[in-house]
């Protein structure tokens, strides 16, 4: 019986280290991507650490309206920094692609290359249900009330976005947008039991710009038996006068050690104007220079203070007097 409580609080305890996606603090032991897919998590990477996040994909978008069809072959990048508080990280994101186009019109074929996104902006977590370690402790006594859902788990950590998107000399496929334009976002996460994490983000994009975008993202992740690997599903909206729509992702991701991700995952919309199916690939990796803060007695919260039981003095001394008696008969 002593063996199988053992081996049940070591399974738990598994989970809260290996797996990135449920670890709720600002720095982990294991990287915190938010590959794959675009929604992001309402966590920084922690102070002191340098992460980027890589991606390879291709896609197949045609339109039937405007009688072309096209492949599209790009990268994605995100250099992710979390420097001054543990709540507070800057990020760079960038997608570089070429499109080459074949018109069934009389239309000659054309080719555009550019950013689609390149974008600076901070992001900053304001609210963390998960801030005071003792709501986040195991349950020592009980397997079940670690793994079933619980409301409480509904509460998310909140984060807010600001940054600004430039679109630099002419680029294609945003014609006569302003160089600078701003974005803002709100990040939630909730972790609904140690395997599940869902996330969702809303945007507010290209503020300033004739075609404002409004975009929200809402994922899943699950973590397998071995936590190393995990599985995620994607739901992605998109609206704007310029291009409006709704895409479906799901995919895979393989940690290979505490500081290395590799992930891959498939995608496509509903439509036809443009249709749109993708494959995508990529890698995570952190420069992981954390390290902890202590913080002095006086200004630790009364969860951080070691708790001194009521009894504790009294069991002293009267183990003090035993071993004193002791000595004495001795």
């Amino acid at each position: 019986m002593g063996y199988m409580a053992s081996s049940t609080f070591q399974k738990t305890l598994l989970f809260f280290i290996l797996a990135p996606s449920f670890m709720m603090a600002q720095y982990t032991d294991v990287i915190n991507s938010n590959r794959p897919g675009r929604a992001v998590s309402a966590y920084a990477v922690g102070k002191n650490v340098v992460q980027a996040e890589v991606g390879l994909f291709y896609e197949q978008q045609d339109n039937s309206d405007l009688n072309f069809d096209s492949s599209i072959i790009g990268s994605d990048i995100a250099l992710r920094y979390g420097f001054f508080f543990e709540q507070l990280e800057i990020v760079y994101e960038g997608s570089f692609v070429t499109q080459s186009l074949s018109y069934s019109n009389l239309n000659p074929d054309e080719t555009r290359t550019d950013f689609t996104r390149n974008r600076i902006g901070a992001k900053y977590l304001i609210f963390d249900p998960f801030k005071n370690p003792e709501n986040n402790k195991p349950n020592l006594y009980s397997w079940r009330a670690n793994n079933v859902f619980q409301w409480k788990n509904l509460i998310p950590a909140v984060s807010l976005y600001g940054g600004a998107t430039f679109t630099l000399g002419d680029n294609p496929f945003y014609v006569g947008d302003p160089n600078i334009s701003y974005r803002g976002a709100v990040a939630t996460q909730s972790r609904l039991s140690p395997r599940f994490v869902l996330i969702s983000n809303i945007a507010y994009d290209r503020i300033g710009t004739d075609f404002p975008e409004w975009s929200y993202a809402i994922s899943v992740t699950h973590a397998f038996r071995n936590p190393k690997w995990s599985v995620f599903f994607e739901n992605q909206g998109i609206k704007s006068d310029r291009y409006s729509d709704i895409l479906v992702r799901t995919g895979l991701a393989y940690l290979f050690n505490e500081n290395f991700q590799v992930d891959f995952h498939l995608g496509s919309n509903f439509k036809n104007s443009p249709s749109r199916m993708f494959a995508v690939g990529g890698l995570s990796y952190r420069l992981d220079f954390h390290k902890d803060e202590l913080v002095p007695i006086d200004r630790q919260s009364p969860s951080q203070k070691p708790k001194i039981k009521k009894k504790s003095f009294k069991k002293k001394r009267k183990k003090n007097k035993k071993k004193k008696k002791d000595s004495l008969d001795f």
